[in-house]
Order: structure tokens, then sequence, then C-alpha cells
């Protein structure tokens, strides 16, 4: 009896000693030996020091630390150092850059095919401006580019966006890519910027022979043929018919009448004075408009040409803004040209905040020109009149082309397209609402 009431003192009194120690040492751990319960207390996380600085050592299966044993000292002289690791400040960037697209397939990054992209992804990487992380995975940079471009178009002033350190140097990435590949300039942008959907509008111009608008029935050599004054103002009394807010359903692939982002705006397409180069007389189409479906510029002059030769009327022109489907004829891609991105509400509101620039690009203006002078137009020119790429095209397809069946687009161009399908369910119908940047938005 005595012997039952000192085990149960014993066992009362060693609860109130862990318990007192858990309400003034914190945790508790209990262990289990040949004599009974042996408290080992735990030190408490007073949330000043890291976890590593009084967290108990792990011994070995077998081993444990007594109150009478003590932690191994290390020699501090025996350990190395962590090096710090340089973190590389990145900002938000803007490129201005131009490339001829001949011999290239588009602009956007596509597997297994040579593009625009890639040759600029491989020069960033080579140049120590991006790492393989950002190479392999363009999101990481978060990589944007104003249009997308398709097979054989180029580009004067294409603008991509993306984030790079603060010491980048044009000179060593142009180093790095071929001489039809440049960038020109480059811009600190806010945090937020987005060179496609903060685009306001972009402007093209498509390079053509005149011959490509004379009369279906009449035979006339390429280097015979010139432009009257009167033909050149029937020319723009069509294009007319293109300006404002159109549906444009017809003019792209896979688009129903009724879906909404089919509705484009265009604000102006006119036809320039004709010029000669190597005894060809030449004009350039140029079109303004907030933005672009696959093809459809390339349709746009297709049916201008088809229009202007006789061979479509004027009522089909008009009827194809309506939602009775008619298949269009598709120019070649040949003397498309990106010329211009427009970032007019981006300058009104960022352009004069002393922190970021306009970007208008005036002090590149000779050496984008020169650029344009020796590898866009040369090129354009040569290829039309060595190979008559234009007056092929007229007799092979335009001139055979039937308006009611479907058209099958060939290998080498489906999946491109002028410029970027954009997510444009807000600005089908409302143009001026399209960008919405009355948002708070973070400046870097």
């Amino acid at each position: 009896m005595f012997k039952t009431y000192m085990t149960i003192h014993k066992q009362f009194f060693t609860s109130a000693f862990i318990l007192k120690q858990i309400a003034t040492e914190g945790s508790i751990q209990i262990k289990s030996n040949m004599n009974g319960l042996k408290p080992f207390l735990k030190p408490k996380y007073d949330g000043r020091s890291k976890k590593r600085q009084w967290e108990e050592r792990r011994f070995d299966k077998g081993e444990s630390i007594g109150s009478d044993q003590k932690k191994p000292k290390i020699n501090e002289a025996q350990t190395e150092p962590e090096q710090p690791v340089e973190k590389i400040k990145r900002r938000k960037f803007a490129l201005l850059m131009g490339y001829s697209g001949v011999n290239y397939f588009g602009m956007q990054r596509n597997p297994l095919t040579q593009t625009i992209e890639e040759d600029l992804f491989k020069a960033l990487h080579k140049a120590g401006f991006i790492n393989d992380s950002c190479y392999n995975q363009v999101q990481n940079m978060q990589f944007q580019r104003a249009a997308r471009t398709d097979k054989g178009v180029s580009a004067v002033r294409q603008v991509v966006s993306l984030k790079l350190p603060e010491n980048f140097d044009i000179v060593k990435v142009n180093k790095e890519l071929p001489e039809q590949i440049r960038v020109f300039s480059y811009k600190r942008v806010t945090k937020g910027f987005n060179s496609k959907s903060q685009c306001s509008g972009r402007t093209y111009i498509y390079m053509l022979p005149t011959v490509a608008f004379a009369d279906h029935n009449k035979e006339v050599q390429q280097e015979d043929f010139r432009l009257d004054e009167e033909r050149l103002n029937r020319i723009n009394e069509l294009l007319k018919h293109f300006i404002g807010t159109k549906n444009y359903h017809n003019y792209t692939s896979k688009k129903k009448p009724n879906d909404p982002s089919a509705k484009r705006y265009i604000m102006s397409f006119v036809c320039e004075a004709p010029f000669i180069r190597n005894n060809v007389e030449f004009a350039i189409l140029k079109v303004h408009g907030q933005s672009f479906m696959m093809h459809q510029i390339r349709k746009m002059v297709g049916l201008l040409l088809a229009t202007v030769r006789g061979l479509a009327t004027e009522d089909i022109l008009q009827d194809s803004f309506k939602f009775e489907k008619i298949n269009i004829p598709r120019a070649p891609g040949l003397g498309l040209v990106l010329e211009f991105v427009h970032y007019d509400r981006y300058n009104n509101r960022y352009g004069a905040d002393g922190m970021h620039e306009k970007l208008t690009w005036e002090e590149v203006e000779d050496e984008v020109n020169n650029f344009k002078e020796k590898y866009i137009f040369p090129t354009i020119i040569e290829k039309e009149v060595n190979d008559k790429q234009m007056v092929e095209w007229i007799n092979r397809k335009l001139s055979r082309h039937s308006y009611e069946e479907e058209e099958i687009e060939s290998d080498d161009e489906v999946g491109g397209a002028d410029d970027d399908e954009d997510d444009v369910k807000d600005n089908a119908v409302n143009h001026v609402d399209k960008l919405n940047l009355n948002k708070a938005e973070n400046t870097g």
C-alpha cells in the first residue's frame, strides 16, 4: 500500500515538473528508457535567429544529447565562407528592329524552322544578355512582339518588349545577328508594358510592279507598262471602300460572319506615286489600321488588283464586307512590309513623365531608312524583276480565281499571319476603347 502511494506520488511530481517546464521553457520531448519517463527539453525558438542556429543537431541513429553532453565544436577556419550570388537587375525594354523576311518562315519562333525570333534569341544568348532559362522559355523574360509577320514578309520597324539587363549593348547583339536583321534602338518602358496589347495601330506597305494594275485583256511587258494618273485615281477611289470599321470575315480563314473579332478598323489606305527601279515601274500601297487578321492585307491587295484589272466587279468588293461568304484571292507575301508600329496612347501617358521616352524613334530614322534601302527594297525589286513573282501569280492564280470555291491554303502558309490575330474581343466593335490604359500601371 505504501509502495503504491510512493509510485503515484513520484508520477505526480514528475508530471508537475514537466508542466512547469512547458510553461516556462517551451516545447518538450519525452523519451522512453529503462528507468521510466525522462524529460528531454527542446529550446524554444524566440523568432530572432534563423532555424539552423537554434535547432538541435541530428546525430547518427542510436545517439542522443543529454544535459551533460556538449555539441561538438566546429573549426570556423576549416569552413569555406558562402560566396554571395550577384543578382542581375533586369528592366523592361522596348527594342526597335528591322529585318528582311525573305528566306525566313516568318517572325514567330517555330521548332525546326528558320525564323526571325530564333536568330534574335540566339544573338541575345551569345552576347550574354539572356540565360539558358530565358532562351528556352521566352516567357521568363516576358517577351512579346508587336506583330507576327508571315513567311517572306519583312519589317522596317518591328517592336518587341522583354526584360534585359541594365548593361544591354546593341553593338554586341548586332555582331551576333545576320546582316539582314538589325536592332536599331532600345528604350526603357513601364514595368507592365506589352508591345502587342499596348499598340494603338500598325502601318504596312505593299510594294508591287504597276503592271499588276493593267487590264487583264491586254498583253503588256512589265518593263513597258506605266501607271497613268487616271488609273492611279481609280485605285485610290477603290481603296476608300476599306476605310472605317468593316467586317473582314472574308479576308481571313476560319472566321464566321457573326464573330465580333472579324470587325477591324482601317484609318487610311492609299496608293502612292509610282517610281522606277531597274527599268520597272513600282508603286507602294500604304495601309494604317488598328489591327489586322491572318492574311487580311494580302487579301485586300488581291481583291483590289482583281477589281482594277477587270477580273472582279466593284459589287464583289462592296459585298465582301457583308455576311455572304466570298472566296477572296490572296496576293503574294513578298511585297508586304511592316512599316511602323504606333503607340499613341502610351506616348501621351508616359512619354513626358520624366522616366520614359516616347516610342517614336526619330533618333534612328536615317539608320532605319538606310537599312530599308539596302536590304528590304532591293530584295523585293530583284525578285520581281528577275523572277516576276507578281506576274506569275496573276497568270497562274488570279486570272483563274473563283470567288465561290473555298480556298485551299498551301502548306508553307498555313498558320502564318500578316499580323497577330489579336485578342480583340473588346476592340472588335469599339476600336476607341481597345486599350484600357486608365488602370493603374506599375512603372519600372
